[in-house]
Parts: C-alpha cells; sequence; structure tokens
C-alpha cells in the first residue's frame, strides 16, 4: 500500500460515508446471494460494507483495512446499523493473512488507484477467492472526469490532485486500467464495465462542490501538495473559489466516470 492520498480528514469523510452499494457497487449485487463469505478491501468507513453484509447475511463479511485507525470507522458504522455478521480485520491487500479460497466474494472499491502494485493486489484477492468465486473492483478516472461550465481553476485542481497521486505511488486514472490490471493478474474471465456518478442539482453541486472546496484546502491532498511545492495556501484557495463559482452557476454538471470488473476466479 502507497500513501493513502485522501487521507482521513472530516472533508473526505463526508464523500466516502455518501456511498452504499446502490450508488457504488451495482455492478456486484447480482453476484451476491445469502450465505455468501465476502471480503471487503479497504471498506473505509463502512457504509458499503454494511450493504454487502445485509447481502450475503446470513453469510459473514470480512472488512478489511490497513490500520486499526482507519477500521476503528467501519467498526462505528456496522456498529450504528446493529449489523451483527461483519467481523475486522487489518492487512495490506498485497500480502494477506488469509488461507487461500476463504471467500466466495473479494471485493475492493476505490482501493486499486492507491496501490504500489494493483496487479500483484489483484493476484492476492484471487488467491483468498475460491475457484469459481468472484473478485470485483470499481475505481474512479480522474482523467475522465468532465464537467460544466469550464472553470480554469478546476483544470488546476484536476492536474494537482493526479500529481499528488501520481507521486504517492498511485495511479488516479485507474477505472480504465482494470480490465488490463485483471487481465495481467492471470484472470480469464472477465467482465469489464463502467458506471457513473453524475451532480447535476442544485443540493447535488452544493454537496458535490462544497466538499471538495473543503477538501482542497484542509485535506491530506492539500497539506502534501503545499509540502511537496506543488501549490501555495494561494493556489488552494483560488481553486476552493473555482468550485464555489462551479457551484453557483445554474447548469453546473459534473460526471465521474469509474472503471469496474468482475472476474471469476
Amino acid at each position: 500500500m502507497t500513501t493513502y492520498t485522501h487521507g482521513h480528514h472530516e472533508t473526505v469523510l463526508v464523500s466516502h460515508r455518501w456511498r452504499t452499494a446502490a450508488n457504488s457497487a451495482a455492478y456486484l449485487l447480482p453476484h451476491l446471494a445469502p450465505g455468501q463469505a465476502l471480503l471487503d478491501v479497504g471498506c473505509g468507513p463502512g457504509t458499503i460494507t454494511a450493504d454487502l453484509a445485509d447481502a450475503v447475511a446470513p453469510g459473514r463479511l470480512t472488512a478489511l483495512e490497513l490500520t486499526e485507525q482507519a477500521l476503528d470507522l467501519a467498526r462505528a458504522e456496522i456498529a450504528a446499523r446493529g449489523t451483527a455478521n461483519v467481523d475486522f480485520r487489518t492487512g495490506d491487500v498485497h500480502d494477506l493473512d488469509l488461507p487461500d479460497g476463504s471467500f466466495d466474494v473479494v471485493h475492493a472499491h476505490q482501493v486499486l488507484q492507491h496501490l504500489a502494485d494493483p496487479v500483484a493486489a489483484l493476484r492476492e484477492m484471487r488467491r483468498v477467492c475460491r475457484p469459481g468465486g468472484v473478485v470485483a473492483a470499481r475505481d474512479g478516472d480522474y482523467a475522465a472526469f468532465t464537467w460544466y461550465p469550464l472553470i480554469p481553476a478546476l483544470d488546476d485542481w484536476l492536474a494537482l490532485y493526479r500529481r499528488v497521486a501520481r507521486d504517492n505511488g498511485g495511479e488516479p486514472d485507474a477505472g480504465r486500467r482494470l480490465h488490463a490490471w485483471a487481465r495481467a493478474a492471470g484472470f480469464t474471465d472477465v467482465t469489464a464495465t463502467g458506471s457513473v456518478w453524475c451532480y447535476a442539482s442544485p443540493e447535488e453541486r452544493a454537496w458535490w462542490g462544497g466538499m471538495w472546496a473543503e477538501r482542497i484546502q484542509h485535506s491530506a491532498v492539500a497539506r502534501q501538495a503545499v509540502t511537496q511545492g506543488y501549490a501555495t495556501e494561494a493556489d488552494l484557495r483560488r481553486m476552493a473559489d473555482g468550485w464555489r463559482e462551479w457551484i453557483a452557476a445554474e447548469d453546473g454538471w459534473f460526471h465521474v466516470p469509474h472503471g469496474e470488473v468482475v472476474c471469476r476466479a
């Protein structure tokens, strides 16, 4: 695992807690059934995790994070929902301390883009999946982000994020690479699809744009950008203002594409 570019600032968690199985793992849901064992790699704050646990109950879901601190976020969500079929475990997806063939389904959402070696991670996900089981991954593709109106400060924001992410050893344009990575990991039965998040209503613009206006000034991305000399505090304020300009645009629209793969082990 490389440096997690986003970090766990509250501006990041606001975005991650919005995610559900319906809006972030719909491609996987037809492959889930009661009684399955599921490994959720990089479970984050646990909102998708809880939905997936419901889908496989009474089967068990194992929520995996790199650190106990990160895992505590999922523990809190699972406890708040009263979900009873979730186990928690720390570990590095490049080298899982789990037996071969332990799970019917292995899932990762917005994880591979942050990894030092996503192909090795997919091989490891395949190892812990039973023969005939499903390995599934979904990742955004930052270079394909599209918005209107055209605001130069948002071009600068995107270029800065991609530079920081790559400096951390990740691949921010992961979505388009998932199919290739899966094949390189040895999968021969791969279904590759895509889906989007789209923000256009006043409420959606206020939420998405407001979150990024804060994140680009206060999250780990902001700290890294300034520390590494890629941006000044004034640059970050200008990007935040660009997000607020986008929020105010009545015809504002933002499109976030994702790549998805369902791989048979």
